[in-house]
């Protein structure tokens, strides 16, 4: 199929190209990126006055639900929610059940997706054995299967052994380690450590959970030289060992989630399950260096860290109720809330972008395969991965109207800036929003 996108502001991070101009697409691919070629005739036309292209957004942290989970979330109705929101290819971690720690369990889940024609599907290979701590998994195997990292999700390793054979194991074969920073002891609580938690009586997480994970990361690190992704960093002071490492030399990036850049633990109010999160939010001051960490490369990704929770296991004391919340659909309007934010790390729409597309790309990598030349990019020749998004469009988070299973999120009501206008995944029309421009 030949689209031709019109009249579209263009911006691609990842080579700083803006300008007004024609997008040629035809066979799945980009075929110009300014003036189409004489011969092209076009299937479809899109007038994109007035609105932003830009390559499809890449989720480094969004749980599909499956295996194991349907009751909270499918692969047809999280993959919706994906295209919805402008992400054409997503990083899911291994806590399903079963677990992926086999390859026939992550070649069955990329089957399911590509079936769909919908977001790219990236998994995470079980970095242990049902992600116990103990045996490491056939890693080899892991990647063979379609594997792009391995990951211990939310279950921490207690064993400071069996880590540092995971990353030697890992740095040997060239892999890379997602890891969530947290003390196995200190992180049990379900809010964030200071006065908002003591006056409501909740079990804390100090920071000292994010902090301590963090210096035994990084000293296996030195000693293996395996690269690790840090999964959510919560904390000012993760964010300062973060660069700290960094500066040093140490092959490590990192991401943090829109709930962390957005909000606080005071958006807990009175028990409000739907801010129960892991990580917990913290302090402003937190909130705040999260902010310009992102702003100025210490953190290299934004991730919506989607987890949908069903409604029974939302509906509960705050305590007793599960972490996580829908953010798929919500991923694009919150960066775009975040670079016009003046008091948000003097960010700008670039880095906005560069955040969902070609960031995490680069921390992807060679995991990407035959997409790697291309993916987060708009260039003359790549894959069409594509959003078209309307800046000025403003609408309203119901949860009722979002496509996730998970109807979940602290964002609930917020009036958010930017609306998804089409998504396009390999050239084809993946999303289509109730067309507001003349088409053709």
């Amino acid at each position: 199929m030949k689209i031709l996108i019109q009249n579209g502001r263009v911006i691609d991070p990842a080579s700083r190209f803006d300008a007004v101009c024609d997008v040629a697409i035809a066979g799945g691919r980009i075929v110009s990126l300014q003036t189409p070629p004489a011969d092209f005739s076009p299937n479809k036309t899109i007038d994109a006055t007035g609105c932003i292209v830009v390559p499809g957004l890449i989720d480094l942290s969004a749980r599909l639900r499956e295996p194991g989970y349907e009751h909270e979330g499918m692969l047809e109705s999280e993959l919706a929610a994906a295209v919805a929101g402008g992400v054409t290819s997503l990083v899911c971690p291994p806590d399903t059940d079963p677990v992926l720690d086999e390859p026939g369990l992550v070649e069955m889940l990329k089957f399911r997706a590509e079936k769909l024609h919908q977001s790219r599907v990236f998994p995470l290979g079980a970095l242990t054995r049902a992600l116990q701590g103990e045996a490491l998994t056939e890693m080899v195997e892991l990647t063979e299967a379609g594997c792009v990292g391995f990951s211990q999700a939310e279950v921490p390793l207690a064993n400071t052994q069996v880590l540092m054979r995971a990353l030697q194991y890992a740095a040997s074969f060239g892999y890379s380690v997602w890891l969530r920073p947290q003390e196995i002891h200190l992180g049990k609580g379900v809010a964030a450590s200071g006065a908002l938690a003591t006056r409501l009586g909740l079990s804390g997480v100090p920071v000292a959970a994010e902090t301590i994970a963090l210096h035994v990361i990084f000293e296996l690190v030195r000693s293996t030289g395996a690269r690790v992704h840090l999964c959510r960093i919560s904390s000012a002071a993760g964010v300062a060992l973060v660069a700290q490492a960094k500066a040093q030399g140490l092959p490590v990036t990192c991401d943090v989630s829109i709930n962390s850049l957005h909000l606080t633990d005071a958006d807990i109010g009175y028990f409000d399950s739907r801010a129960r999160l892991d990580p917990p939010l913290r302090q402003q001051r937190d909130r705040d260096a999260i902010r310009q960490g992102l702003a100025d490369g210490t953190i290299d990704v934004l991730v919506s860290d989607h987890t949908p929770v069903d409604e029974d296991a939302k509906t509960l004391p705050f305590a007793e109720a599960e972490p996580g919340a829908t953010g798929l659909e919500l991923l694009l309007s919150l960066a775009w809330k975040w670079s016009q934010d003046s008091a948000a790390g003097n960010a700008g729409l670039m880095r906005a972008l560069a955040v969902l597309t070609s960031e995490p790309a680069r921390v992807l990598g060679a995991a990407l395969g035959t997409l790697q030349a291309s993916a987060g990019q708009l260039v003359k020749g790549g894959v069409a991965d594509i959003c078209v998004f309307d800046p000025a469009a403003e609408w309203t988070v119901e949860p009722g109207a979002l496509r996730s299973q998970g109807k979940h999120t602290p964002f609930s009501g917020y009036q958010l800036p930017g609306r998804v206008r089409y998504t396009l995944v390999g050239g084809q029309m993946a999303y289509q929003a109730h067309p507001l421009k003349a088409e053709i």
